[in-house]
C-alpha cells in the first residue's frame, strides 16, 4: 500500500473543489508522473481525519501526520497490483472494501473513439478484432480514465488526454465515465 499523500497538488485543483475532486486529481496527478502505458491502478479513499486518529502510526507512516482541523479531505491509498490476465469487470466484481474504506477509485489506460466515428464500426466483431480495429482507426485517443467513488454514491472522474498530457487540460465530471463509475460503486454493494 502507498498513500499518494507527499503528491503536491495539481496546479488546475480549483480550492473549492470536493474532497472527492480533490482526490481524483491527485490519483490522476500521480498516474501522470508514472508515465503512460501502465497497468490499472486500485486506490482505496479514507478519512484522512479518521486514519490519523484511529491509526496515528500509519498516519506518520504515509505523512499525515500535520492536522488539517476542520478540513474535509480523503486520502487515496494505492493498492496491490491488479491480477495479470483478469479482465477488469471480472477483478472490480470481486472486491468487498472494509467499513473503514470511505470509497474506491480506478486509473486505467483506453483508447477512445469520437462519436463520428461508431457508424463506420464494422459488425460482427468479437472483442479482440474490435480492439485491433480501434488502435488502427486515425481519429483514436490515448486517455487515462480515473474514477472514484464514495459510499454515499458520489462520483467524480478525471480524464487525460495523451496529446494534451497537462494537468491544466484534464477534463473533470462526475458522469464522464459512468459504466466505470457502476462498476467501482458495485464494489460496495
Amino acid at each position: 500500500m502507498l498513500s499518494m499523500s507527499n503528491v503536491s497538488p495539481s496546479p488546475g485543483t480549483p480550492m473549492a473543489a470536493s474532497p472527492l475532486t480533490r482526490a481524483c486529481l491527485e490519483i490522476d496527478e500521480y498516474a501522470a508522473g508514472l508515465g503512460w502505458d501502465q497497468p490499472a491502478r486500485l486506490f482505496a479513499l479514507v478519512d484522512t481525519a479518521k486514519l490519523r486518529r484511529q491509526e496515528p502510526r500509519l498516519a506518520s507512516q504515509l505523512g499525515l501526520d500535520q492536522d488539517d482541523t476542520g478540513k474535509s479531505s480523503l486520502t487515496p491509498i494505492e493498492q496491490d497490483k491488479l491480477p495479470a490476465g483478469t479482465a477488469l469487470d471480472k477483478f472490480l466484481g470481486t472486491i468487498q472494501w472494509p467499513p473503514s474504506v470511505a470509497g474506491c477509485a480506478l486509473t486505467v489506460e483506453r483508447l477512445m473513439l469520437p462519436p463520428s466515428a461508431e457508424a463506420f464500426v464494422p459488425e460482427g466483431l468479437s472483442d479482440k478484432q474490435l480492439a485491433k480495429w480501434v488502435a488502427g482507426h486515425p481519429e483514436r485517443q490515448e486517455v487515462r480514465l480515473t474514477v472514484a467513488v464514495l459510499r454515499d454514491g458520489s462520483r467524480e472522474s478525471a480524464v487525460r488526454l495523451r496529446e494534451k498530457d497537462s494537468s491544466t487540460e484534464v477534463l473533470t465530471g462526475g458522469g464522464l465515465v459512468p459504466g466505470l463509475a457502476e462498476a467501482l460503486a458495485a464494489t460496495f454493494s
